[in-house]
């Protein structure tokens, strides 16, 4: 399409992240961010249905409903009618994987009078960890010779985050839930399905992105896995491949329109295009402006890394160890494999409670310090930051990331982090430096996975709020990794990725590439290694793998005694 066709037209970008939605309003002649909101989730702030020490986490769908609602209201508010009134199409990207079961209408049942306090029958958070044993099962059966590997294209092990381990576990532990449960809903296929009034299973439609990476869905196999591996998986699942969806659906493709009513409330023209929804990493990397062999790291309170390639390449090879490989799932033309770290910047932030928990406490006894803590909270990360030397010495503390799990290489939820080599003269910005550089190597350990097994890596681009905020992190990334990190300017590259699929949706481009050329972020910064520490990073690298392999030995150990216990 000419790109004149394109003047005066502007597309909406929906962001659904772990602790809010941000709506960015993008002209789609110039790729210029017009306007843009945050708003954070209610519910969700105040830690409703969550319990951090058993790794559960739950967001009620109210939650996006009304951040979403309010955030696009705030984009929109200041810009001038004729705007407005140009905006043709929504692009969607969420967490995930982010399930929730629904009901034979297809509404969410926590929306349900009778189920609307009960946190299984909300969205589960993509860092949620309770269905570890589920994870285990579904391995298990993958792998008997009873039925196909159905692990194959998803990096040969399945994880507790993922779709189906989920849904079951949630089945099982609420049987009086379950027998309302019709399906199962990706977050990133269920937001498009709402503006759009097509959230009846039948009409639902859904993108490739989710299911392929996180529902084994895979042509060969003939969509989703077998009736049987799905009962064998959960009696709760009798019957279900019928109630959930065979044919799936790019992200470049129309979801359906907006609705009257959505128009209405969001002050917006009825009847735009609604494209299909995908996971923020994939619609990041585009936003991005990746193109083939671009590793993108999207950089926040995890890690989702997605490198694009040719699937002539891999050909019928599978690459083992990653969180899947498929077709579409972010630009349309490629093959995207995904990896990535579960926990980086929730890290820092843990380190960060820890360090303010007797201050805090302080707080409460003399209220007249809460602004000065206040402050502190603000300031603390850049403190320790500051204070870290730029360079590490061989015998200063080892970290590990593994705080919330390991996702790649090969999952494992059950692992867990440490710091090794402390003694009585470490200080706190010694830690914060360890800890950053065990985040800065599970990046090379995801890095290594694909290089291994021959799969190229020319550039890693870096995009995320870390990416944008701390030097310090991004250089040692750097270093650690070998390579350049390229970072984007776009500080909502998902978001950004969110819009341009919207405006292939919606007509104004006829693909993504075009799309991308005019409306992909540029480039502001290039990080690159420092060739003097390379000799002390390769020690480090030795000491993170072997502590590695003992805290792997130790979960094993700890395992045993806790069936024992049992």
């Amino acid at each position: 399409m000419d790109k004149l066709s394109a003047v005066h037209s502007h597309v909406i970008g929906l962001d659904f992240g772990s602790d809010s939605v941000r709506a960015l309003v993008v002209d789609t002649e110039t790729g210029a961010e017009v306007a843009t909101a945050v708003t954070y989730y209610p519910r969700w702030k105040e830690g409703k249905y969550c319990e951090p020490a058993l790794s559960k986490f739950r967001h009620h769908p109210k939650d996006y409903i009304e951040a979403m609602s309010d955030a696009i209201c705030h984009a929109v508010k200041a810009l001038p009618t004729e705007i407005v009134a140009s905006i043709v199409g929504i692009g969607v990207d969420t967490t995930g994987s982010t399930p929730a079961p629904i009901d034979k209408q297809g509404k969410v049942l926590a929306l349900t009078p009778e189920h609307e306090h009960n946190p299984n029958a909300m969205f589960i958070l993509w860092k949620d960890h309770t269905s570890i044993s589920k994870a285990d099962l579904i391995n298990t059966l993958a792998h008997s010779g009873q039925f196909p590997d159905y692990t194959r294209y998803v990096g040969g092990v399945y994880s507790s985050e993922w779709f189906w381990a989920k849904a079951a576990w949630v089945s099982e532990q609420d049987p009086n839930l379950a027998q309302h449960i019709h399906s199962w809903v990706e977050l990133c296929d269920w937001i498009p399905a709402l503006l759009s009034g097509n959230e009846h299973p039948e009409t639902l439609k859904r993108g490739i992105c989710a299911a392929g990476h996180k529902a084994m869905w895979h042509e060969s196999w003939g969509g989703l896995p077998s009736q049987d591996f799905l009962s064998a998986i959960s009696p709760a699942f009798d019957g279900i491949r019928d109630r959930m969806f065979s044919k799936v659906y790019t992200a470049d493709q129309i979801a359906g329109y907006l609705t009257s009513h959505w128009a209405q409330r969001l002050g917006l023209p009825e009847g735009i295009a609604i494209a299909i929804g995908a996971f923020d990493c994939h619609m990041g990397a585009v936003g991005a402006g990746a193109k083939k062999y671009d590793l993108v790291k999207v950089i926040g309170t995890s890690t989702c890394d997605i490198l694009m390639v040719d699937a002539n390449d891999v050909a019928d090879r599978t690459i083992h160890g990653i969180c899947g490989q498929v077709q579409g799932s972010a630009a349309p033309e490629w093959l995207a494999l995904e990896a990535g770290q579960s926990a980086f910047g929730d890290i820092f932030a843990w380190y960060k409670r820890l360090l303010m928990w007797p201050i805090e406490q302080l707080a409460q006894q003399q209220p007249a310090l809460e602004l000065a803590i206040e402050q502190l909270e603000q300031q603390l990360i850049p403190m320790l930051a500051n204070a870290a030397s730029p360079t590490t010495r061989e015998d200063a503390p080892i970290a590990m990331d593994w705080h919330n799990g390991r996702r790649t290489p090969y999952a494992d939820q059950r692992l867990k982090g440490a710091i090794a080599n402390l003694n009585l003269g470490t200080e706190a910005p010694d830690i914060f430096q360890a800890l950053v550089e065990s985040t800065a190597h599970g990046a090379k350990a995801i890095v290594d996975c694909f290089v291994s097994q021959d799969v190229k890596v020319e550039r890693v681009v870096a995009i995320g709020g870390i990416s944008k905020k701390s030097q310090f992190v991004m250089q040692m990334c750097a270093d650690v990794i070998g390579r350049e990190i390229i970072v984007v300017e776009s500080e909502q590259s998902c978001a950004l990725g969110a819009a341009i699929f919207a405006a292939v949706a919606a007509g104004i481009y006829p693909n993504t590439q075009d799309a991308q050329r005019v409306m992909a972020s540029p480039i502001s910064h290039v990080y690159t290694p420092n060739a003097n520490v390379v000799p002390v990073r390769q020690h480090r690298a030795n000491l993170y793998k072997e502590l590695g392999r003992e805290l792997e030995t130790f979960s094993e150990i700890q395992q045993q005694g806790t069936q024992h216990e049992q």
